[in-house]
């Protein structure tokens, strides 16, 4: 039992599936994988920004957290600390002419996770100009320039590291919102990126979830059955933070502008349905 405690973080969430609930365990990948490295991690204030987070330091890396409200980052990395050493920038995703500037006072890293993102805008038919800019700004523009920016410097520094996008298997769908467009454009930065910079000894990969146990669909209930899902559940922020270790882990240095779908079979065996 001491054993099976140190392995399984434990119950995250339930599939309602009557008549009985059906228990989601997590395993914790404790590991050296990221020993000695550290990462920038964007929107790691909460959702699965924080739950990478957590995860990384859980495999030794050091670990900077990115966001707009500095209130929730300084909350977020005073309880990453208790795992290890964490801190936090404020950064606009918005406004790419400031990343410089901010990047010049930051520690050293090697590792980008772009992962913050702004699900808005409605649909095509009912989208106002700043709602589309609002979206596009923060998914898709945001994470070009400062992918562009770290590369940089990782390239006059002869960095070789990893750059993980944090995309969707919305990219899979028509592009009818704002927010799919922006999944799509992601899906071909990461390729395009990948293609750009692996000469450098830079790996860039993509990490596509689908509906994910984030507060935005759960509303902090636990049950994360979903039944229109093949897998009847949503993907829990630890599964696709533990993929993440993995992606940006030495074990995956000739995985090279991949994508990986984390769905259930959502978008992916369904798209005939």
């Amino acid at each position: 039992m001491d054993f099976l405690k140190r392995i399984v973080k434990g119950i995250t969430g339930t599939v309602r599936n009557a008549p009985a609930r059906i228990p989601v365990y997590v395993p914790v990948l404790q590991s050296e994988l990221l020993k000695g490295r550290a990462a920038l991690i964007t929107g790691g204030s909460c959702g699965i920004g924080y739950a990478i987070a957590e995860a990384f330091l859980q495999a030794g890396a050091k670990v900077i957290i990115s966001g707009r409200n500095e209130e929730k980052l300084k909350e977020a990395v005073s309880k990453l600390s208790c795992k290890g050493y964490a801190s936090c920038i404020q950064m606009d995703n918005t406004k790419p002419a400031s990343f410089a500037g901010i990047l010049s006072d930051v520690d050293a890293f090697d590792i980008l996770v772009n992962n913050a993102g702004y699900v808005g805008g409605g649909v095509f038919g009912s989208t106002s100009e700043s709602e589309y800019d609002a979206v596009l700004d923060t998914n898709l523009k945001g994470a070009y320039f400062l992918a562009q920016e770290v590369a940089s410097i990782w390239k006059s520094k002869g960095v070789r590291g990893n750059i993980l996008n944090i995309c969707s298997a919305s990219s899979l769908r028509p592009g009818t919102s704002p927010y799919i467009i922006s999944k799509w454009g992601m899906r071909s930065l990461t390729v395009g990126m990948a293609k750009q910079l692996i000469k450098h000894g830079i790996v860039v990969n993509g990490l596509a979830p689908g509906v994910t146990n984030t507060e935005h669909f759960t509303h902090g209930e636990k049950n994360i059955g979903k039944p229109s899902n093949p897998s009847g559940r949503m993907v829990t922020k630890e599964e696709i933070a533990n993929m993440s270790v993995i992606l940006v882990s030495p074990l995956c240095r000739m995985v090279v502008g991949d994508i990986l779908y984390m769905t259930g079979g959502g978008a992916i065996i369904t798209l005939d349905d």
